[in-house]
């Protein structure tokens, strides 16, 4: 076996092997600091149990955020719906932009117009 196909079979290995996990202990704190801001753990590859975890977790999370808009007052300030984790290859999601007001307004006498 070459050096290069050796190399290529550690950097494939998961994260939760034995390998990566002592490479992981041998690493100083800083090490680690410059690893969790640099990594991208979201380009990495995905098996079948990681992707339906993922929904799993992103179905619990709107579940809880339906009761809690099903269980606020009228009257109160509804929590932000949850963004779903962020799949390996898919870009962030689209945030959601108020609109000013004088968007408002012109709106209102759009539709009222038509009405």
């Amino acid at each position: 076996m070459t050096t290069r196909r050796l190399r290529v079979l550690i950097q494939r290995l998961p994260p939760e092997s034995a390998t990566m996990t002592a490479l992981r202990n041998a690493m100083t704190p800083e090490e680690l600091a410059e690893q969790s801001e640099s990594g991208e753990p979201e380009k990495g590859s995905w098996s079948q149990s990681e992707q339906l975890l993922a929904l799993l977790a992103d179905r619990v999370a709107r579940l809880e955020y339906v009761l809690i808009s099903v269980n606020t007052d009228s009257k109160s300030k509804r929590p932000r719906p949850p963004e779903p984790i962020r799949r390996p290859g898919a870009k962030p999601a689209k945030t959601h932009t108020k609109i000013t007001d004088e968007q408002a307004d012109l709106l209102f006498e759009m539709l009222k117009e038509r009405v």
